[in-house]
């Protein structure tokens, strides 16, 4: 199981914010470079970030941030990046900038064809994130709720050689009220590609079970407001998982 540290990006900040409301975020830190290598020196084996900016203008917004964190991890662990990608030519750009994976999600649910000619153009580096409350999939910074099913759209998606799936409950993103397993293994069953869980990671609990369902095809989750609280120690948290994975 994959743990993954998420450094959110406002204004040049590391940020959380509560159900997506760029209102409501509390800033852990003014230099992203140094978050980065803190997750780094903690067991992280791959980083996601978010450019909330980016998501709500429709276009990276925090790319010096983004430079200036892959240029701190190097090439030792892969960084991938949502928020505003809208366009092959920017997923090229943030690709030669040193991204391993983009993350396309408002621009695949409205523009399914862009979502093919990126996997065309950059298989292997092409993840869909789809937002998702009461099954129902979310766009635009999760503003607008559609009428789509978050299986039917991912099965779609796998389609056209996506890589992975994040699936986020926005119910419960940023309010520590525990990852929706229920609706994360339903997708990841769905599907042949992996599966990474977002939203509402509370604790070592929420590890401990998304550990017993890795084998559906749940392979990592994104650890965000909690490893910034101390709720959850991420480099122990990384080692449990370790230990359950090896005992499977």
């Amino acid at each position: 199981m994959l743990l993954i540290p998420a450094i959110d990006l406002k204004d040049g900040k590391c940020v959380r914010l509560q159900q997506g409301d760029m209102q409501a975020a509390t800033t852990f830190g003014d230099d992203p470079a140094a978050m980065a290598r803190r997750w780094l020196q903690a067991g992280a084996r791959r980083l996601h970030l978010v450019d909330l900016n980016g998501a709500f203008a429709g276009r990276p917004v925090n790319e010096a941030a983004v430079k200036s964190i892959v240029r701190a991890v190097g090439d030792r662990i892969p960084v991938q990046l949502g928020g505003g990608i809208r366009d092959l030519d920017t997923i090229e750009r943030l690709l030669d900038d040193g991204l391993s994976y983009v993350i396309i999600g408002t621009a695949a649910v409205k523009s399914p064809g862009f979502l093919k000619d990126a996997c065309s153009a950059f298989g292997g580096h092409v993840i869909v994130g789809l937002d998702a409350k009461d099954g129902k999939v979310a766009t635009d910074g999760w503003s607008k709720l559609t009428g789509h099913e978050v299986v039917d759209l991912a099965k779609k998606f796998e389609d056209y050689g996506v890589e992975a799936v994040i699936y986020t409950d926005i119910g419960r993103d940023g309010m520590l009220t525990g990852i929706n397993v229920d609706a994360t293994v339903k997708l990841a069953q769905a599907l042949s590609i992996p599966v990474i869980a977002s939203g509402g990671l509370a604790g070592l609990a929420d590890i401990e079970q998304l550990c017993a369902v890795q084998a559906e095809g749940v392979e990592g989750v994104i650890c965000g407001r909690s490893i910034y609280t101390g709720a959850l120690d991420f480099a122990a948290a990384q080692a449990r998982a370790d230990e359950l994975d090896g005992a499977a």
